[in-house]
């Protein structure tokens, strides 16, 4: 009952006219590139890749929160970079608070001698939605008995229960020998996201973040060899704020990791187990399949029992197009640099 109330006390926020909510993010970055940053599409080693991600967020609250994200790039060399598709769906809380945004992303990158630095654009639509029929207000509760059978709001409702919005965003990456950084902006055009007449913007959202491969066989470039990669990102927006660090260790087709999660204001909002396993790879043509897989144990005072945590799925797909192959043959270093590949 305690849990209940205070997924209905959470509702009677969000349920008043502006609505705001931060973005999510994924445990998984590394198996969302472009979701973390628009600089990071194209950067792969095949011609076509194709990512999907689900996250399930507090899985026993009622009314928990779902995240679903595919994008497809594909690699353009006569335009020096590639383009991109981003798609993204969230259902937030037992008042189906729904968004969709559908994003177009073109990147740009510059070859250096031992460096790589790429830029990305990323512009679409997003859409929000709600059904105000789900949401319980504080008149239809009793102090003693919760909610009340048939009772009736008297709460006046906004006359709009969905809204249309253009959205955009900017990033860059650089690759420096073993070392990767990069910072991304999204809402850089503060759309206005009210379901009312008043104007109630959507915040940056600003990302940052940093990796580096520590081959445990110095003499071995290959992507395969044994690593370890830690790797910290940093996300801030509007008064939210957290930062994720940890390492993974990588070998041939498997990856482990861990990770742990500040909240905002500085405490521990949880810990992240993560395991990769690359699937059918085939060297002679560069066809890959990704398996990724991850646990956020909480730590925040929602507690773990009360939670049961956060799971999250990946699947990625990448390969060298047949009328591709022999265009650009072994798809050779312009640089002497590591690429954004094989951080993750």
């Amino acid at each position: 009952m305690k849990r209940k109330l205070l997924s209905i006390a959470v509702l009677v926020v969000c349920g008043l006219s502006k609505l705001q909510a931060q973005d999510h993010v994924y445990s998984q970055f590394y198996n969302a590139p472009n979701y973390l940053n628009p600089a990071l599409n194209g950067q792969f080693e095949g011609d076509l890749r194709i990512n999907l991600i689900y996250r399930n967020q507090w899985s026993s609250l009622p009314g928990n929160q779902t995240y679903l994200t595919f994008s497809a790039d594909y690699k353009m060399p006569s335009l020096g970079g590639g383009l991109g598709l981003l798609v993204t769906s969230s259902n937030e809380g037992s008042a189906y608070l729904r968004k969709l945004n559908i994003s177009g992303i073109y990147s740009y990158s510059v070859d250096f001698d031992n460096a790589v630095l790429s830029f990305g654009l990323q512009a679409g639509f997003t859409q929000r939605e709600i059904d105000y029929s789900k949401i319980v207000f504080g008149d239809q509760i009793d102090p003693i008995d919760g909610i009340i059978p048939g009772a009736v709001s008297g709460v006046t409702l906004p006359e709009y229960n969905n809204k249309y919005f253009f959205d955009a965003g900017a990033g860059a990456n650089l690759v420096v020998g073993s070392f990767m950084a990069g910072i991304a902006s999204q809402h850089i055009n503060r759309p206005n996201e009210s379901f009312t007449g008043s104007k109630t913007t959507l915040p940056v959202r600003i990302s940052a973040h940093a990796s580096y491969r520590l081959s445990l066989d110095p003499y071995n470039m290959d992507d395969n060899a044994a690593a370890v990669i830690p790797s910290v990102v940093m996300y801030t927006q509007a008064k939210s704020s957290s930062v994720s660090t940890g390492c993974q260790y990588k070998y041939k087709g498997a990856n482990v990791g861990l990770w742990y999660r500040s909240g905002t204001k500085g405490g521990s909002d949880a810990m992240v187990v993560s395991l990769i396993f690359d699937l059918f790879v085939r060297r002679d043509s560069y066809d890959k399949v990704r398996l990724g897989m991850s646990h956020d144990a909480t730590l925040s005072k929602m507690q773990y029992g009360n939670t049961s945590g956060t799971s999250e799925a990946a699947l990625s797909y990448e390969t060298t197009l047949p009328s591709r192959a022999n265009t650009f043959p072994g798809r050779s270093r312009r640089s002497n640099s590591r690429r954004c590949h094989e951080f993750y």
